[in-house]
């Protein structure tokens, strides 16, 4: 599979908005298996690094597709990257081209070429990741319980997490929401505080199929996030303003407390 095929496969994965170049490097690093050069818009993969067998051919191919989602995220910032490159939005452009890559059989899953691995991935997400999704979903249910008993005898439930349980005020209420809201508890620990943070509860139920269904997370976070920034612009702005105003209330609250601290001093 030479240069040609390769950048051919790619234009067949997903069109890009800009011209690009793909070249074979002709030598091998110890290093990266390939780059990409954001100025020139090139491609460069370093050939010799894989071997010329099906296996190697195909691992050659997920090399091209990342470096390809790097040339398609440019043109998404209008042929400029930031300096933090591998970002959510690179990782959810990503994975959608090696979906769109298996869909069309132009390149294989590399992980599903190992039968051990796909057996430890079972256990990994059955015996760990749901496990602990479900024992912190209880937990949740254990401490909305002891918000009610420190209402009942008049003391504050942020005090008792501070004093008694030792643990972040943010880890309590979500494990909390994780309850509230049912979050399933195969997706993880992890990715059900990210569903718990989503208030809308069909954005939420979306997203939560979704990573159920094999979306990575970045690629979920992504569709949220687009969502919520084509609400009305009016909300969005308003909204804004109201963080801002509790922010400079906060600020002058403490600046007032510091100002009576050093006029005692």
């Amino acid at each position: 599979m030479n240069q040609d095929k390769v950048k051919e496969k790619l234009l067949a994965i997903e069109d890009a908005p800009l011209e690009f170049t793909l070249i074979f490097s002709g030598k091998k690093s110890k290093k990266v298996n390939g780059l990409y050069k954001v100025q020139s818009r090139e491609i460069i993969i370093h050939n010799r690094n894989f071997k010329t067998d099906e296996a190697g051919q195909n691992l050659l191919l997920y090399t091209a597709i990342h470096e390809y989602a790097h040339h398609l995220h440019s043109c998404s910032r209008g042929g400029t990257l930031s300096s933090r490159a591998h970002n959510s939005e690179f990782w959810a452009i990503f994975h959608a081209l090696l979906e769109k890559a298996e869909i069309k059989k132009i390149y294989k899953d590399v992980f599903s070429v190992s039968p051990e691995l796909l057996k430890l991935t079972d256990v990994i997400r059955n015996k760990y990741l749901k496990n602990n999704g479900e024992l912190v979903k209880e937990m949740g249910k254990h401490l909305l319980k002891a918000h009610d008993l420190c209402t009942g005898i008049g003391v504050r439930f942020e005090d008792y997490v501070d004093r008694m349980l030792r643990i972040p005020r943010t880890a309590a209420n979500m494990a909390i929401k994780m309850f509230e809201y049912d979050i399933a508890p195969e997706v993880g620990a992890d990715n059900m505080r990210f569903l718990a943070g989503i208030r809308d509860s069909d954005e939420r139920k979306a997203a939560e199929t979704a990573l159920i269904k094999g979306k990575s997370p970045d690629t979920v976070k992504i569709a949220v996030r687009g969502k919520s920034e084509n609400e009305n612009p009016v909300e969005r702005l308003e909204k804004e303003k109201t963080r801002l105003e509790r922010t400079i209330a906060a600020l002058n609250k403490r600046l007032n407390e510091i100002k009576r601290e050093l006029a005692q001093k």
